[in-house]
């Protein structure tokens, strides 16, 4: 089947789950984790043979760690899809209500987006997260993950579209794409797919934009600060420095750079910096923080600022302000996930707001910045964009809305020469 016959197919069973009920959605997912309980081998070995293969091929450490899909990640996926099928549903959702005037009600009604396409790179767990959210959500879904996990990918995108279909959702609701002559086929298909998710690096997200006119929900890298203000508690500071970068460090909202407030730096840094190469971490110094640690600086004051290490690798500056942070993070961050640990709710209050990024966190680990740790049961990614999802992406992010008129024979002319009036009123949810 070509590209275009699996998107016009998606597009097919799309319209075909408008009429599917919050009962079949929460059966399918229900039926996917019994089909990963179950084909826990079958996912094992293609997982282990893909391993083996990116070994071989030299693939970085980090992208191993994201490929890997061992029984912690089948376990944690099953966990997503069960927590997903608690949530309320996200379909039908009256998000405004208004009545017009006598017996002409406006409503605002929260529906799936239709078919959707994700292209994402060594993440197996991904295609767990995608394919749950969008049974859930109502949308059928197009995925095209890495080479590197081909594999792992097929095995379980077979699992999980028959689990759906056993469940009520139609032939084509998933649909996997293994080449890149597919991707080039589906960025020009603007007429079928209603949203394209590229998950990756932010030259990856840039080329997507570029070379499709499909709306794109863009997920690109994670430059993650951590702000010592000039009142963090020491010990504070330390242990979520070192959660921030070592928990998972090839996580997108694992902390990249460690700004340090310059009356916190003599006493807290090389008290900081110890506890972080304790845990393994390298510590990439600026000219002043180096002088204060007493060793060779590695960084100079201009940077590369920007770099997404995924890695036991850590960069640290000096800044003279709160104010120098923010400057900073806005001028080098990539609007993922910041953090200030301070004492100062007045210090808190301002770092929230003045950082412009998708979170903002007072005395908290980056690495909180998860849609199943946000209770939204799963995530499709993080969108470091303002339209029209932001942050990690769960339900909410794959439905739109559309707007329905319930009269009782009004015409417009009654109202355009004055025999009628709107009233507008705003009515709440039961009326």
């Amino acid at each position: 089947m070509s590209t275009r016959e699996k998107a016009e197919a998606g597009k097919s069973a799309a319209t075909a789950m408008l009429g599917l009920d919050l009962r079949s959605r929460n059966e399918a997912l229900a039926s996917m984790a019994t089909a990963l309980r179950k084909g826990t081998q079958e996912i094992a070995r293609a997982n282990a043979e893909d391993l083996e293969d990116a070994r071989r091929e030299g693939l970085p450490a980090a992208l191993l760690s994201r490929l890997h899909f061992g029984d912690e990640k089948i376990e944690a996926s099953i966990a997503g899809l069960e927590a997903l099928r608690a949530l309320p549903d996200p379909l039908g959702r009256q998000i405004s209500a208004r009545r017009l005037d006598e017996g002409l009600v406006l409503r605002q009604i929260s529906c799936p987006i239709g078919l959707i396409a994700m292209i994402f790179e060594s993440r197996p767990d991904a295609l767990v997260q995608m394919a749950a959210l969008c049974a859930k959500s109502g949308n059928a879904v197009l995925l095209k993950g890495g080479s590197e996990a081909s594999r792992t990918n097929r095995a379980l995108a077979a699992l999980i579209l028959d689990a759906g279909m056993k469940a009520g959702l139609p032939p084509s609701w998933l649909s996997l794409l293994e080449s890149r002559a597919e991707v080039a086929e589906l960025l020009l298909l603007d007429e079928l797919v209603d949203l394209l998710v590229p998950r990756g690096s932010k030259e990856f997200v840039a080329r997507i934009k570029t070379e499709s006119r499909i709306p794109v929900l863009g997920h690109a890298d994670g430059i993650c600060h951590l702000y010592l203000h000039a009142d963090a508690e020491l010990s504070m500071a330390s242990a979520l420095a070192v959660d921030s970068k070592t928990q998972y460090p090839a996580a997108c909202n694992a902390a990249e750079v460690l700004l340090v407030h310059a009356d916190f730096a003599p006493k807290g840094l090389p008290r900081v910096v110890a506890a972080l190469e304790s845990a393994g971490v390298a510590i990439e110094c600026c000219p002043r923080s180096a002088a204060i640690l007493g060793r060779p600086s590695t960084m100079p004051e201009s940077g590369p600022w920007s770099v997404e290490y995924l890695d036991l690798r850590m960069a640290v500056k000096i800044v003279d302000s709160l104010d120098a942070a923010v400057v900073h993070i806005n001028r080098y961050g990539s609007r993922h996930t910041d953090a200030i640990v301070t004492s100062s709710a007045e210090a808190a209050g301002s770092f929230m707001e003045k950082v412009d990024s998708a979170s903002v966190y007072w005395n908290a680990s980056t690495r909180f910045a998860d849609g199943y740790r946000y209770g939204l049961g799963a995530e499709l990614g993080i969108s470091t964009g303002k339209l029209h999802a932001r942050g990690p992406v769960g339900l909410e992010g794959l439905c739109t809305y559309k707007w329905k008129l319930c009269g009782s024979g009004q015409t417009v002319a009654d109202y355009a020469c004055g025999r009628r009036a709107f009233t507008h009123e705003e009515l709440t949810d039961g009326q």
